[in-house]
């Protein structure tokens, strides 16, 4: 039998940190009546397997996962997380030129949270997918005869109109170096992209003046790479699928700045 601990302080101060960040988003994105779905908080499972004291402990049996698992991922859930070197600001430079991202790794209790967080939300809504747009979007999909996910837009162009993209912090981060903090921008509209699933050149000058007037430019950046890292993972490596998103990761970044982001 899997014993749980929940650190419930932990999780209360943190249902009570995103009241507020929902709070500060603009009123006519959020339902009326909203209620924060406090036992799908991603910080409840965070803290229950950070303070879990067995380490060969999974939270699904072992021959039937939430999502696919990779090799490094079965190797990450061996490991404790005092056995893990963080990712540095110069390795997350070197894996996103390189193209490596399926090498970017949570903490392992971290990565265990993110799977059971994953099967509880996928019982109770449905999908990860349904989850986002309940509970951290309040993005309404709109019928459409291709079955494909489509949502009204105030322009057909990505980035054209605020009201058509999201950035909010993300609730499952890699594993970094302090001072490293990782956000995601949602889009409604499709990026263009290759065969693979990768931004074609069009969609990279798109992500990239974007990332220069919302993310370079806010952070007071002389030297591009030296506070921000951008990417956009390909078709296979992607959790969400359905909906249009790429990670941003800043580094020292004043305070005030990062809350106009980490919603």
């Amino acid at each position: 039998m899997l014993r749980i601990f929940v650190c419930r302080n932990s999780a209360a101060a943190s249902v009570n940190t995103l009241f507020l960040r929902l709070a500060r988003r603009s009123r006519s994105t959020m339902p009326p009546n909203f209620d924060i779905d406090k036992s799908s908080l991603p910080s409840v499972f965070q803290s229950t397997w950070k303070a879990n004291p067995d380490p060969s402990a999974l939270p699904f049996p072992r021959d039937n996962p939430p999502f696919a698992l990779t090799a490094i991922d079965w190797h990450q859930l061996s490991l404790t997380d005092a056995e893990f070197t963080p990712h540095s600001w110069t390795n997350l430079h070197h894996l996103v030129s390189t193209n490596q991202l399926d090498e970017l790794k949570r903490w392992p209790s971290a990565l265990k949270a993110y799977l059971a967080w994953t099967a509880h939300v996928k019982e109770k809504y449905g999908s990860v997918m349904s989850y986002l747009l309940q509970q951290r979007l309040f993005w309404e999909p709109i019928p459409d005869d291709s079955r494909a996910l489509k949502f009204h837009v105030k322009h057909t162009t990505p980035f054209a109109h605020s009201d058509d993209h999201e950035i909010l912090r993300n609730d499952w981060t890699y594993a970094f170096q302090p001072g490293i903090r990782h956000i995601v921008v949602w889009l409604k509209q499709r990026l263009p992209v290759d065969s693979e699933g990768g931004l074609n050149d069009a969609g990279r000058r798109l992500v990239d003046e974007f990332v220069r007037k919302e993310f370079r430019h806010k952070a007071g950046e002389k030297e591009e790479g030296s506070k921000i890292i951008w990417f956009k993972n390909t078709t296979n490596l992607q959790s969400v699928r359905s909906l249009e998103h790429f990670h941003v990761l800043v580094r020292d970044v004043d305070e005030d700045v990062l809350e106009q982001w980490m919603q």
